[in-house]
């Protein structure tokens, strides 16, 4: 089916309202959770393909937390859908106001390829509990993950209420060439300028899942052998693919030496002497993104790792201690096991230079002061992050998870997948027992004082 014909369907599928009965949505998931888990083998084995994880990273990274989020969907979604009853100001005397949850309709999903099935399926979760049609675009840089999603799609849904469209830049601007109800990117802020200007032709609400050079300050305070472990974790996670991975740190002066030598210690322990050699870790996607990282550090000296595998794309973790904001590394979003490291004196310094730049998806603070915790929590726009920990806040179903300025627009996870993808229209209803004249022309001045009383 041709992409404007796809579109078509599914626009002419949503104007049956089927999608809106809670009973469709309800077995749309549960299908979906059934294919999931009889898929689990087959989808791991992709992700394996596509990036080199192996099964564990590969199902608590992506699966498990999708069918996480599908569990709660399905707790909660007839709760979600409800109409909401909220108080009505005394000027609109005996009337009742409650704000009903409506589906956009047909919706657009472009996911990324550095947690191809994640990113793919927990928005769709959102935008089907919300009893849309939804069209998802895999990546075409993780060609094993993007097919089994498409056997698991076609498995649940009909064409014209669930869609895979699968194929690289062609693809994905023929589809940016229709009209759709709503469009939920995750991916870089270059293409994201691309998505919102595509979608503004059609005045099309977007959820924009972007990125950015997230910190990661360690104050004098911190827990440093706990830091450490915490930050290699979330680091090298997925070989550093991760957008909201710790991208630099700033580590005060008193123990910088400290954690550099306990982040050694932990890239030792969990990956061996020789990293390059371990399962565990990841590969770069492709070719073209490990080119890219051996630029960044071309001609600095590593104070750990530094190695590159060109036969099998992995990259060593690897620590750089003394950077500045003039170097490569500092200048974009890395993306890689390459962690650079600043020093600073004082808290301000650091608050300083990070407001100078865009506000980033993520931050992470390690610290037992509270006096720190709130300055920093106070005085720093970021997307989200975590005190003493990485990366875990995105697991949470109870907060939204999403950017801010640069980093993007929008959140997700829990209800709130389910309020970005619906529209809450508001609905007044008035009793016809009393019809209050004072609105009515023509309009006296001694009605104005007893407006002004009541709209006080």
């Amino acid at each position: 089916m041709e992409t404007a014909e796809l579109v078509a369907a599914q626009r002419a599928y949503f104007q049956t309202n089927k999608t809106k009965s809670v009973a469709w949505r309800i077995e749309k998931l549960r299908a979906l959770q059934s294919s999931i888990r009889a898929h689990e083998a087959d989808i791991l084995a992709a992700l394996e393909s596509d990036l080199g994880k192996v099964a564990f990273e590969g199902y608590v990274s992506e699966v498990g937390m999708v069918l996480q989020e599908l569990s709660y969907a399905l707790k909660h979604v007839r709760a979600w859908s409800r109409p909401r009853h909220v108080s009505t100001e005394l000027t609109n005397f005996l009337s009742s106001s409650k704000i009903l949850y409506e589906p956009y309709g047909v919706v657009l999903i472009m996911a990324p390829w550095n947690y191809p099935f994640l990113l793919s399926l927990d928005p769709v979760i959102g935008a089907v509990a919300a009893g849309n049609c939804v069209i998802v675009k895999p990546s075409a840089y993780s060609p094993a993950t993007s097919d089994i999603i498409k056997v698991i799609i076609e498995e649940v849904f009909e064409p014209e209420n669930g869609a895979v469209v699968l194929g690289g830049r062609a693809e994905n601007a023929a589809l940016l060439e229709q009209e759709f109800d709503y469009i939920f990117f995750t991916g870089s802020t270059a293409v994201g300028h691309v998505v919102m200007e595509a979608a503004s032709k059609y005045l099309t609400p977007i959820s924009l899942e972007l990125g950015g050079k997230s910190p990661c300050i360690v104050d004098e305070t911190a827990s440093i052998d706990l830091a450490a472990k915490r930050i290699v974790w979330g680091k090298f996670l997925n070989a550093g693919q991760t957008c909201i991975a710790p991208d630099y740190i700033y580590a005060h002066a008193s123990i910088k030496d400290e954690l550099i030598a306990a982040m050694k210690r932990y890239i030792v322990q969990f990956y061996g002497e020789h990293p390059l050699q371990n399962s565990d870790l990841p590969r770069i996607v492709n070719e073209k993104h490990f080119a890219r990282l051996k630029g960044l550090v071309a001609g600095e000296t590593p104070a750990f790792g530094g190695s590159f595998d060109d036969a099998t794309l992995k990259v060593e973790p690897s620590i750089y201690d003394g950077m500045s904001w003039d170097a490569p590394l500092m200048g974009e979003e890395i993306f890689g096991p390459l962690m650079p490291v600043l020093t600073f004196d004082s808290l301000d310094e650091v608050i300083g230079e990070i407001k100078k730049r865009n506000r980033p998806l993520a931050l992470y603070l390690f610290t037992t002061s509270s006096a720190h915790e709130e300055k920093v929590m106070n005085e720093v726009a970021f997307g989200g992050g975590c005190v003493n920990d990485t990366i875990v806040h995105i697991a949470s179903t109870s907060m939204p998870f999403g950017g801010v300025g640069a980093s993007g627009m929008g959140g997700y996870h829990g209800v709130y997948s389910f309020e970005t993808f619906s529209h809450r229209k508001s609905v007044l209803k008035k009793s016809n027992l009393i019809d209050m004249p004072i609105r009515y022309a023509p309009y006296k001045k001694s009605r104005l004082g007893l407006i002004k009383k009541l709209m006080r």
